[in-house]
């Protein structure tokens, strides 16, 4: 089994060839399920805070993956979940859930958006407990085992 630091610099060494697979998947769906696992795991301490949100927005815009869909659409597809989020915790995150559960029928789109959603997760440089427990609730609502990308 791969330990997280591991798994880590193998997505972030492979960050071009996520772009080559998210062309495959370059629609709606796999845009609003990539966008409603960032703002679970930007929203997994409970909170976010606008300098969290300018910076998971910084890194959703340098995203050699994200790069395929419209920049206005992601940022806009983000604060969507967020502000559900924010408004209403259990609501929120049903609905995002929801939109990330769409992937979970097409194995390799789910494999992709985990490998997407833990990129984003240590876009800042660490990856809390908080955002490795959400991480696990979201390879689970794919039907992929958490361990494979070294969670728990």
């Amino acid at each position: 089994m791969m330990n997280f630091s591991d798994f880590l610099n193998e997505v972030k060494s492979k960050a071009g060839e996520l772009k080559t697979q998210a062309l495959k998947f370059k629609n709606k769906d796999f845009l609003e399920a990539a966008m409603a696992g960032s703002a679970l795991i930007a929203m997994a301490d409970g909170h976010i805070s606008s300098e969290e949100k300018q910076k998971m927005i910084k890194f959703i815009e340098s995203n050699d993956a994200l790069s395929v869909f419209t920049t206005s659409d992601v940022i806009k597809a983000f604060q969507d979940f967020v502000a559900q989020l924010e408004f209403d915790k259990d609501i929120g995150e049903a609905k995002a859930y929801l939109a990330v559960g769409k992937m979970k029928n097409n194995e390799e789109a789910a494999r992709l958006l985990i490998r997407m959603i833990i990129a984003i997760a240590s876009s800042d440089g660490h990856f809390d407990a908080h955002e490795q427990v959400v991480a696990g609730k979201i390879a689970k609502e794919l039907a992929l085992v958490p361990a494979e990308f070294g969670l728990s």
